[in-house]
């Protein structure tokens, strides 16, 4: 006959039981007795998501600073990568959330939000690199620099956000992806001599 249901660890009770020898009516059984429980939010705690949501915000609004100001200078159309970077801020939101409360349906939303900045970063990185500077004279030198200095500082910015997303996706799946759901409790039962 095969089991449905086996032990995997992930929660162990552990109850003393009294000598026989020296037993009183009804103190076998003890009144407490200690369970661990290896919960799956205190392994995504492991991956430091109130600070690396803390970055991923402070990532969000400096590349919406640095657009704002290429669109001020140069040319409005580079507002088309940078202003969805407003989604680095919304994620960076909710990893620190999910990093405060143990509330399961924000660690989920905060999973799905790191996976489409995960894609946006690599999106903007491709469309920032992609979208040309426009025609500048020799007189403009300086300020095609400028321009191409501060297109590859939202490139690294984006591409932190990347590594940012990647790390909390991988922590996040730990707490949100489970490999069994069909398992009980090691019990262990330790009698005293």
């Amino acid at each position: 006959m095969r089991y449905t249901f086996k032990p995997d660890d992930c929660m162990v009770i552990t109850i003393p039981l009294g000598s026989i020898r020296s037993i009183r009516e009804g103190q076998l059984m003890p009144e407490k007795f200690t369970c661990i429980f290896k919960d799956a939010y205190k392994v995504f705690l492991k991956g430091r998501p109130k600070e690396l949501g803390a970055a991923q915000l402070s990532i969000g609004a400096f590349v919406i600073c640095i657009g704002i100001l290429l669109a001020l200078e140069y040319d409005g159309h580079h507002l088309v990568y940078t202003l969805p970077c407003a989604l680095y801020i919304a994620s960076g939101i909710l990893s620190f959330a999910a990093g405060k409360s143990p509330f399961m349906p924000v660690v989920k939303l905060s999973f799905i939000f790191n996976v489409i900045s995960l894609f946006w970063s690599i999106a903007a990185i491709v469309i920032c690199s992609v979208m040309s500077q426009g025609p500048y004279g020799r007189n403009d030198i300086s300020k095609s620099h400028m321009f191409v200095g501060l297109k590859v500082v939202i490139c690294v910015l984006c591409g932190l956000e990347l590594i940012l997303a990647l790390v909390l996706i991988y922590w996040e799946s730990k707490a949100i992806c489970r490999p069994h759901f069909n398992t009980l409790p090691l019990i262990t039962i330790k009698q005293d001599v």
